[in-house]
């Protein structure tokens, strides 16, 4: 689909990658853009729409849907991170993860399919990572999430097609945010990433694999597990 002219809605558009999307669509000339947030005031950006939306509170996410009944352009983009471990963190707090990541995105996928469908299908783009292919204790909970938001896209991409809504994945290591602020190493750009998952949605891609990691992951999955996991062999 093309971005110029497109309606686009974007989740947790207040910051880090979600401000960048954002900012990105305008400057392609997409035809409005709703930067959504838990806390509309939160936005900043000139020239978009804020919109209240909480991917975690069904209520937000059907309001949301009645108030942007134009969008052509789902982006879920959303997240959480709790640095929890599957032992030793919190059930609360691995629960936080799985609503947010997979039950959130599902549920705005779901109350937005119909508005796609009736506009003339469109597109989704759901952020997520390469820990959807990789885990570690810190992020095992985040990690998790992320490996079903994966099949969940996969899903919806079969769900979806009928409507000829096309549904692209972003899969990125870890980016220059404040999600990230505690991870010394290479960082992407969000706003280079922005511009790589929006010109994979142009281009109608399954999936974009944003940096050398991603892409090295992603192929490492073909082979044995201690080639992604050394530990199991030390």
């Amino acid at each position: 689909m093309q971005i110029t002219g497109a309606v686009a809605l974007v989740t947790g558009a207040n910051r880090g990658l979600g401000r960048r999307f954002a900012a990105a669509l305008i400057e392609r000339g997409a035809a409005k853009v709703y930067a959504a947030a838990r806390n509309p005031e939160s936005i900043d950006l000139p020239g978009v729409v804020p919109l209240r939306l909480d991917v975690t509170d069904p209520e937000s996410i059907r309001e949301a849907a009645k108030t942007a009944g134009d969008v052509t352009l789902l982006v879920n983009n959303a997240g959480s991170s709790t640095g929890s471990s599957m032992l030793g963190g919190s059930i609360e707090d691995i629960r936080l993860e799985m609503d947010t990541h997979y039950f959130g995105t599902l549920a705005v996928t779901r109350e937005f399919a119909p508005v796609l469908e009736r506009n003339g299908g469109g597109a989704v783009l759901n952020v997520l990572s390469v820990l959807s292919w990789f885990t570690a204790p810190q992020v095992a909970a985040y990690s998790a999430a992320k490996a079903a938001a994966w099949s969940l896209t996969n899903a919806l991409r079969l769900e979806l097609a009928p409507q000829k809504t096309q549904v692209t994945a972003l899969h990125v290591g870890y980016m220059d945010t404040d999600m990230a602020k505690h991870v010394d190493g290479p960082k992407s750009d969000p706003a280079v990433v922005a511009g790589l998952a929006l010109d994979g949605v142009e281009q109608g891609r399954f999936e974009v694999l944003a940096d050398d990691l991603s892409r090295n992951v992603r192929a490492g999955l073909s082979g044995e597990l201690p080639a992604l996991y050394p530990a199991l062999v030390s």
